[in-house]
């Protein structure tokens, strides 16, 4: 049976809104990750198949195919491709899906997969309005098809958080309680230097800038709600930021040639849809799905990253899945490190694979929910 092995991964540090990575051209940002896997490899980059690139907004500088453009930037061969994948919030974890798939069907044998986002520069939904004929501000308005099956129901991220934070019982406290765990469990993780073999610094820029050491429960709770009567803040959500994050994804053929070592296997990968309008809501089935076509239980899984876009879809997950918060992100997640969109499930995976590592655990699961009502699935197994 064809294996897809992760034999390395590198990512820049992730940058605040306007913060020290702001000035960096996506294109670099995504370059500069793909250099530092050529570089620390040692393999001829003309072997490379492919880069394939998660990245959403891909107007301005993010547009022509950034795969492509942070290719070439980084000095790869011309004969190089490179593919820009939307899968929206996992459009890199996708972007890892298809490396490995590719890998497994054995048309391609080494892929470069990761995810580039300037949020600094093309805020969510920046894309939304270019261009468009109806004058609406989201790609529904004047879809016919839409409007038969779905009418006018509101499609909002921060609708459907409201709206499971409901479901679940998940009172503002709850998830103020939840968010200052994850920057408690980030500032502390980077001060043991557990993100240091994963990031490659740029632009003077060396660490996470998003981790708050002085926040505080008393802080959040001072914060307006982002809808009016609702339960949602700031401190509950993702932050806006900057990234770039890259893996290399090989097969044993590639492993053998090239002398590569790998460090984990891909155990499982699929991806599910569940409802567009309630749309943060499919990690919870996705992965249910995923454990039962792997036979894996919950108490197999030594680590869980579930990508913390709310805090209430966290929770949720937990509430339903039933794995134990001590297993869940527990280097801290989006709320704490940052959301960079087209480069946070590539990110996540690299930090699942580090602590997975540092560990010495055996199996990692990793999940996040997508515009349009998608989430994937990820089962990486540690080798060595």
């Amino acid at each position: 049976m064809a294996e897809a092995y992760l034999v390395d991964a590198a990512r820049t540090p992730v940058g605040r809104r306007g913060g020290g990575l702001a000035g960096v051209h996506p294109a670099d940002l995504g370059a500069h990750v793909i250099r530092r896997l050529v570089d620390r490899g040692d393999f001829d980059p003309a072997a490379i198949d492919d880069v394939v690139f998660g990245c959403i907004d891909t107007i301005g500088s993010q547009a022509g195919d950034i795969a492509r453009t942070s290719a070439l930037a980084a000095g790869l061969p011309e004969s190089v491709p490179g593919v820009t994948v939307d899968r929206q919030c996992g459009s890199s974890q996708q972007a890892v899906h298809f490396a490995a798939q590719a890998v497994l069907s054995g048309t391609a044998d080494l892929v470069v997969a990761g995810g580039v986002q300037k949020m600094s520069q093309y805020p969510i939904l920046s894309s939304f309005a270019v261009g468009e004929p109806f004058g609406a501000v989201d790609p529904w308005t004047g879809c016919a098809g839409w409007q038969a099956r779905y009418g006018d129901r509101e499609i909002s991220q921060f609708h459907s958080a409201e709206t499971i934070a409901a479901d679940f019982g998940f009172e503002r406290t709850d998830m103020e309680e939840f968010a200052l765990r994850s920057h408690q469990r980030a500032v502390h993780a980077a001060s043991e230097g557990r993100f240091d073999k994963e990031i490659t610094p740029i632009a003077g820029v060396t660490r996470d800038e998003g981790p708050r050491v002085d926040t505080s429960l008393e802080k959040m709770a001072q914060l307006k709600t982002l809808v009016p009567g609702g339960r949602l803040t700031a401190a509950v959500s993702s932050q806006i930021s900057d990234a770039s994050a890259a893996l290399l994804i090989a097969s044993e053929r590639a492993v053998r040639e090239h002398e590569l070592t790998p460090r984990a296997r891909i155990h499982h990968l699929s991806v599910l849809g569940a409802d567009p309008v309630n749309l943060l809501i499919a990690p919870l089935p996705a992965t249910e799905r995923a454990l039962k076509k792997t036979g894996l239980s919950v108490g197999d899984i030594d680590l869980f990253e579930v990508n913390e876009a709310f805090a209430s879809v966290v929770l949720a997950w937990q509430h339903q899945i039933g794995a134990d918060p001590d297993r869940v992100n527990v280097n801290g997640g989006a709320i704490s490190l940052g959301h960079p969109l087209g480069a946070s499930g590539a990110r996540i995976m690299i930090t699942l694979l580090h602590e997975l590592e540092r560990t010495g655990s055996r199996f990692g699961l990793q999940t996040m929910c997508e515009g349009g009502g998608m989430a994937n699935v990820t089962v990486i197994e540690r080798l060595g």
